[in-house]
């Protein structure tokens, strides 16, 4: 398929073309309803109804969007790979989350050997709503359109190839809940997938889903999330917190959804006799839910008001951005969390990326709920580097263990950082097939 032909829209497309139009009113109140909640940017809720806040540079310019926070994180190395090769080159980058836009803030300037802030312009993405993308595309005019993972918007994907801009799906996932969902619209998921001109899967299980559901070219090179480089950190931060929690035993909760606090306060209780002067350091998902995690923990001290935990302290509450790069090198052992049943139960679960921990000698257990990751987590387990927990004892059992034994924790960390670090290449193939779709666009 090339970027040059455009099927015939199905009459399913047509009736999601009228749902976007007709919804434009009630989205234009979600949305004040969001900047009310906090959900949106004050300044820039404009660019949610497609309405540019900065100027098209000159030149090429190659559309990027991921969703939120984790696709954002795996993107990143694809991003300096662009721009290390065509040096030309502009990216526009898209998120949905507030959180993922103040990430990119965070990490682009330290990006390449210049950073990449003025190369990579952040936008946030528009709704799906004809209108609002026409005008979007209007002003931008990409040369080439990336989504990832799981964004198929039918508008969005309909308004790109109706101007006949390929477009391309990388890092490609299909959860079997999707999957289930999509195929109760056969014509429309077929007509969607058969308008990207590649897509890449990061497994062959999401590969075979996406191929069922009619996507005519489907490759596996690999997970992006697989690829990505070890997380950032200051190091003098890192040695005034390692100065701050010297000679205690330590065991992280990370990525934590709204319920499993509840679970790690429990197993922190079963070890802290096993363990005198046991610190519980908790890092949930969603900083915002810091001041009400630190209340429920007995009033623990919150990074967020820049407060270390002292020798008194068994809880410290990691409420801030960007800083899991400090924690899983301060830590030996960490629980990954949106894996427990309670997570579920709030609308989460699924896990979080095993190889972040992993790149950084950080051994790793989980709960059951690992759907988001499972080639990761597999990986992991076929090195015996990964521990699976049903509940507070499991991971009071396992914490135990990885404390009292320093050589095994070490052992099964190093396996894990050689699985996680074997797809380093994958960024650089990926750039230079995107630069390539642009190369034949002209």
């Amino acid at each position: 398929m090339t970027g040059d032909h455009v099927p015939p829209r199905p009459m399913a497309a047509w009736v999601w073309w009228l749902a976007g139009t007709l919804a434009e009113p009630p989205l234009r109140l979600l949305l004040r309803r969001r900047l009310a909640r906090g959900k949106e940017h004050p300044d820039r809720l404009g660019e949610r109804r497609g309405r540019a806040t900065l100027a098209r540079p000159p030149g090429r310019l190659l559309w990027l969007h991921a969703a939120s926070v984790g696709e954002t994180v795996s993107v990143l190395p694809l991003l300096e790979a662009l721009c290390r090769v065509d040096p030309a080159l502009h990216v526009l980058m898209t998120t949905g989350s507030l959180t993922s836009q103040r990430l990119l803030a965070q990490r682009l300037p330290g990006l390449g050997d210049q950073g990449l802030g003025g190369r990579v312009l952040h936008q946030f993405v528009p709704l799906d709503v004809p209108r609002w993308l026409h005008r979007f595309l209007r002003h931008w005019q990409p040369q080439a359109v990336a989504l990832v993972e799981s964004e198929l918007w039918p508008n969005l994907i309909l308004a790109v190839r109706k101007r006949e801009v390929p477009l391309v799906l990388i890092n490609a996932r299909m959860s079997e809940r999707s999957d289930r969902a999509w195929r109760r619209l056969p014509s429309l998921s077929g007509a969607l997938l058969r308008r990207f001109t590649w897509i890449t899967a990061r497994s062959e299980e999401d590969a075979s889903r996406l191929r069922a559901l009619g996507a005519p070219e489907v490759d596996t090179p690999g997970d992006l999330k697989h690829a990505a480089p070890v997380l950032p950190v200051d190091e003098a931060e890192l040695e005034r917190v390692r100065y701050a929690v010297a000679g205690r035993p330590v065991l992280l909760a990370a990525c934590t959804h709204e319920g499993e606090e509840a679970v790690v306060a429990q197993a922190h209780a079963r070890l802290r006799s096993r363990h005198p002067g046991l610190l519980t350091i908790v890092a949930p998902r969603h900083p915002e839910r810091g001041a009400g995690i630190a209340a429920a923990l007995g009033g623990a001290p919150r990074r967020a008001l820049e407060q270390l935990p002292a020798p008194a302290h068994e809880f410290w509450i990691c409420d801030t951005l960007g800083e899991l790069g400090l924690l899983y090198r301060l830590c030996g052992i960490a629980f990954l969390g949106n894996s427990l049943p309670q997570a579920r139960a709030h609308g989460g679960g699924g896990g979080h990326n095993p190889f972040e921990p992993a790149r950084l000698g950080c051994l790793v257990a989980t709960g059951p709920l690992t759907s988001n990751f499972n080639a990761a987590f597999q990986a992991l387990d076929g090195v015996e580097a990964v521990t699976v927990t049903a509940g507070a004892d499991a991971i009071a059992d396992w914490a135990d263990a990885m404390l009292r034994d320093p050589l095994l924790r070490t052992q099964r960390a190093e396996a894990a950082r050689s699985i996680a670090t074997q797809a380093s290449g994958l960024p650089d193939q990926l750039a230079g097939r995107l630069l390539a779709l642009m190369d034949d666009r002209g």
